[in-house]
């Protein structure tokens, strides 16, 4: 069969991959799940005008002499309604969050005021202040009583029922307005949609307890060979310690998912038959070796036998061309390569995006970035190859160094490495400073497509 490029192997794939089915979780354990409905507002938010910060609200139309005067009529907290409406030359305070009274087009901050003294507490005072531009009391410019400082809250109320506003306004200064986060009934969160914990906040603001989302994959992993070594077995020198299943298990847990390891099967069709059959029970089979052309590679016709359709077996990419990819009815298998970098690179190229689909995700892809080749690279045209690089920040993006030899064996190249450089089938070979797509391996951040040209 003849080798197919990445992108026309990852097409087969991604063709032949359904998202699972809907279940309900509660809003507590979404994170990182995928939405399978469409989720509307049940209210406006915020439901009227409100202040968006601590200071007065007031008519836009007082201020055309600054500094103005105005009078404080009424106190309006978060959660409170305003009881008053204001007329010329009257103001309320107002806290962030709180409704606007009616008759007030802006809010100015506090920082932009000034509280001024009564003119008198009562007409025969001797404590009697005149156009006072100072706090009583040591207090500074814009002072706002708070709630542990009542012993004298009478005298102090009295002491600052004016205002001195510095600064002109437009209306809508400082409002955020009626509905203007989300309409009732509009649809704030489509299906797809990660749930990110700003999701999550949403999906609280609209009183959802419970969400319906994509079912996630269920995964099983085998390593096959007479050569490996579990890891709960002696260390054998003639043994060769299977890397692959806990590689593979890691993989798949950074995707959220929690893998099952099926064990290692022998180079024994009968034996592997077994070991496939209970993989197939899952949605999801990773077979690690025995995907090749040898005498005794009996993964593909074995998997055959039990009713498996493979669509591919070999793609034109360094590390990783043995791949293999089949369904058994709604069953997807991977043939891995036995080389423990094979197999994470052909993991990284068809298994996330695959999996990621499956749970309903619209981006699909490992972010990629662009970055500045340290050295040259050589390249015999023909397939993708990924390298493994480091990358170190620099003035203007990014630089990128081999993270040394690239032998598909060499799982310490794979450990070290920041992503994987690709270089197009078509490619010479890369100079230093050439600029190179690099494909992340770390983080969780996803693309729409593979970002890097094959």
């Amino acid at each position: 069969m003849e080798y197919l490029s990445v992108a026309a192997a990852r097409r087969v794939v991604l063709e032949s991959i359904a998202a699972t089915g809907a279940e309900p979780v509660k809003l507590e354990q979404s994170l990182g799940r995928v939405l399978a409905e469409e989720v509307r507002a049940n209210r406006d938010q915020p439901p009227y005008d409100i202040s968006a910060m601590d200071g007065y609200a007031l008519r836009s139309t007082d201020l055309t002499g600054i500094p103005a005067t105005l009078e404080i009529v009424e106190d309006i907290k978060a959660g409170d309604m305003p009881s008053k409406t204001l007329a010329s030359g009257q103001c309320a305070r107002i806290m962030t969050g709180a409704p606007m009274p009616p008759g007030a087009d802006a809010v100015i901050r506090v920082e932009d005021t000034e509280a001024l003294a009564a003119e008198a507490l009562s007409p025969s005072s001797d404590e009697t202040t005149s156009h006072s531009t100072k706090p009583a009391s040591g207090q500074v410019a814009g002072y706002l009583p708070q709630a542990g400082e009542r012993d004298s809250a009478s005298l102090r109320e009295n002491l600052f029922d004016r205002v001195q506003i510095n600064l002109s306004v437009k209306p809508g200064n400082n409002i955020r307005r009626l509905g203007e986060n989300m309409r009732n009934g509009a649809v704030v969160l489509a299906p797809g949609t990660e749930i990110t914990p700003g999701v999550i906040g949403v999906l609280a603001t609209v009183k959802r307890a419970e969400v319906q989302v994509y079912r996630r994959a269920r995964v099983a992993i085998l390593s096959t060979g007479n050569e490996l070594e579990g890891l709960d077995e002696p260390v054998d020198p003639n043994k060769i310690p299977d890397a692959n299943s806990y590689a593979l298990m890691g993989q798949v847990q950074a995707l959220g998912l929690e893998p099952e390891l099926l064990g290692i099967a022998r180079d024994d069709p009968e034996e592997l038959a077994r070991y496939l059959k209970r993989g197939l029970e899952y949605d999801v089979l990773l077979v690690s070796g025995g995907t090749s052309v040898g005498v005794h590679d009996y993964v593909r016709p074995t998997i055959e036998a039990l009713g498996a359709r493979m669509l591919f077996w070999r793609v034109a990419m360094k590390p990783g061309h043995p791949v293999a990819f089949g369904k058994a009815g709604e069953k997807i298998i991977f043939g891995l390569p036995g080389n423990p970098v094979s197999s994470m690179v052909c993991f990284e190229e068809f298994v996330v995006p695959a999996l990621r689909r499956m749970m309903g995700h619209a981006r699909t892809y490992r972010r990629t970035i662009e970055a500045r080749m340290t050295h040259n690279v050589k390249h015999q045209p023909g397939r993708t190859e990924f390298i493994r690089v480091l990358l170190v920040k620099e003035p203007g993006g990014y630089a990128a160094s081999s993270t040394g030899a690239q032998g598909s064996g060499m799982l310490l190249s794979m450990a070290k490495a920041d992503g994987l450089a690709v270089l197009p089938a078509e490619c010479n070979g890369l100079t230093a400073g050439s600029t190179v797509t690099v494909q992340l391996l770390d983080g969780t951040v996803f693309q729409d497509d593979a970002g890097f040209k094959e």
